[in-house]
């Protein structure tokens, strides 16, 4: 038996005839599955969101109970054993980092996977301050888990799988929430985790860019069908290109002509009053209307952080206006955000719509609030609470006591807009990331609201529905809502946004035009 430090060679995976239908579910997330990867390999799995890329990743890791499912065949084999027998070889990132923590403290949560692999407890700290290093995380080990940004919950997330050594590791994707100068530290200590301990690596990447260069085979596979694609990146991309852009797969510029920077196509902007057109053209100067939301000297400090994650701040938005606010993860953002919303309560300070300041929003009813101020939050399942997409897509519009005719065309148009038809009887927690994401945005748009606040709204998305969100945003801004967007999504920000912040440290830094430059741009 290898001593406890010992690094696993690679593990091989095999499936075969492997298929998965959710409960509730007429169709199967993925069906006639075979695939083999090799100890060792590095893999990508691509195609159109809702393809069952997420689902086989957690049939790989073990993760799939077959008592909640419709139904299943096949089998999914790690180094010849049942996959929910081989979990102690696998590590696994999952979309949503925070269903990986499981501690109060980050160093605890990194070394709660060593303890329980019984590594020797000499061994464990070392191993720790190694992953956490290697992800960028820049806490200490005594930061509270629950003052962590997305981001930083993803870095850690990350930290605790590397630090087990797996001899499979699975990422679902890893960059989702994470700044670009935070994509760029993680991907590299992915692969200096994997090539150096010959892990094996299986992996979902939405912005196939940034994942290329770290893996030596693509995998397609289809909506409820098997693998219809396998090979080396300049085999697939090479004689798979078009009709991957058609299915909405961001392919690299190195397989498409489309940029010189490696992205799947060219940033481009939307005009005011031309949202239903392609995204083209130059960025058009801000709109001075009316101011519709007001932010005075809001901050917050979390209990138990040693910093306050939101320094005093002010920070109006106006009607017909959209503002990107960028930034490295933990800067503040997401909790700005909120207070926007009218979801979390400020130390000091407060955010008041300008028509009515009587009251600060954290202090209205919910029936009120949601009438007035849409949300999407950063994780889409904090939003949800019916048992299916078309109740979910209900639920604002009654509260806010919306016309049911008027609530019924709305439901519609979004299902249709946001390519969510089909699973409009589906429970929204067995839905991909990229579906729970679309669905979070169209219930924020279902009361057609005053003021929209998202955070991250693009992440997880294949090119089309990105392209779908961005209209339907530009169509809201155009149609008087004021606008606050939180996003790493540079391409996102250059398209939509008329006024664009930038965050450091808790601190709201000066503000930038919407064609201040940004690297890879083209117009």
């Amino acid at each position: 038996m290898p001593a406890a430090d010992a690094r696993p060679p690679g593990g091989h995976v095999r499936i075969r005839g492997w298929g998965w239908r959710y409960a509730g579910r007429r169709r199967w997330a993925c069906r006639g599955l075979d695939l083999d990867v090799a100890p060792g390999e590095r893999v990508l799995l691509v195609g159109a969101s809702g393809a069952g890329k997420s689902t086989v990743l957690h049939a790989i890791a073990g993760l799939l109970d077959p008592e909640a499912a419709a139904e299943h065949e096949g089998d999914v084999l790690v180094d010849g054993r049942p996959a929910a027998i081989a979990r102690d070889r696998i590590g696994m990132l999952f979309q949503d980092p925070e269903a990986s923590l499981v501690m109060s403290r980050t160093g605890d949560d990194v070394a709660f996977g060593l303890e329980n692999a019984g590594v020797p407890r000499e061994q464990i700290w070392p191993r720790v301050d190694a992953a956490l290093r290697a992800v960028g995380f820049r806490h200490g080990l005594d930061r509270p888990t629950s003052a962590l940004s997305g981001g930083e919950q993803q870095r850690l997330a990350l930290a605790g799988a590397l630090a087990r050594r797996p001899s499979v590791l699975l990422l679902d994707e890893p960059t989702a929430n994470l700044d670009p100068d935070g994509t760029t530290l993680v991907l590299d200590a992915v692969r200096r985790g994997v090539e150096t301990s010959g892990t094996t690596l299986v992996m979902v990447e939405h912005r196939v860019d940034r994942a290329i260069d770290l893996v030596d085979r693509v995998v397609v596979v289809e909506p409820g069908g098997g693998v219809v694609e396998d090979g080396p990146p300049s085999k697939v991309f090479g004689r798979q290109a078009d009709a991957l852009t058609a299915a909405g797969v961001w392919v690299p510029s190195r397989w498409t002509g489309n940029t010189a920077d490696g992205s799947a196509r060219p940033i481009t902007t939307l005009h005011h009053h031309s949202a239903d057109a392609p995204p083209t053209g130059s960025v058009a100067e801000p709109t001075p209307n009316q101011p519709r939301l007001r932010a005075s000297g809001v901050s917050r400090t979390y209990p138990g952080a040693p910093a306050a994650a939101l320094q005093p701040a002010d920070l109006t938005l106006h009607a017909g206006e959209a503002v990107c606010v960028t930034g490295a993860n933990g800067s503040g953002k997401s909790t700005l955000a909120m207070i926007l919303a009218g979801l979390t309560r400020p130390d000091t300070g407060g955010a008041f719509l300008t028509d009515d300041a009587r009251r600060p929003l954290h202090r209205w009813r919910a029936r009120r609030l949601c009438r007035r101020i849409g949300t999407v939050f950063q994780d889409p399942e904090h939003q949800f609470v019916a048992a299916s997409v078309a109740d979910e897509l209900m639920i604002g519009p009654r509260r806010a006591g919306m016309d049911p005719a008027q609530a019924e065309r709305r439901r519609t148009e979004l299902l249709e807009r946001l390519r969510l038809q089909h699973l409009a009887g589906a429970n929204p927690y067995t839905l991909s990331g990229g579906e729970k994401r679309r669905l979070s945005v169209a219930t924020a748009l279902a009361t057609a609201p005053d003021v929209l606040i998202l955070d991250e709204p693009t992440f997880g998305q294949d090119a089309q529905t990105w392209a779908e969100l961005l209209r339907l945003c530009a169509r809201l801004r155009d149609d008087g809502t004021a606008l606050f967007a939180v996003t790493h999504d540079l391409e996102f920000a250059a398209a939509l946004a008329d006024r664009r912040v930038a965050m450091h440290d808790g601190t709201i830094t000066a503000p930038t035009a919407a064609h201040a430059e940004i690297p890879g741009r083209t117009t």
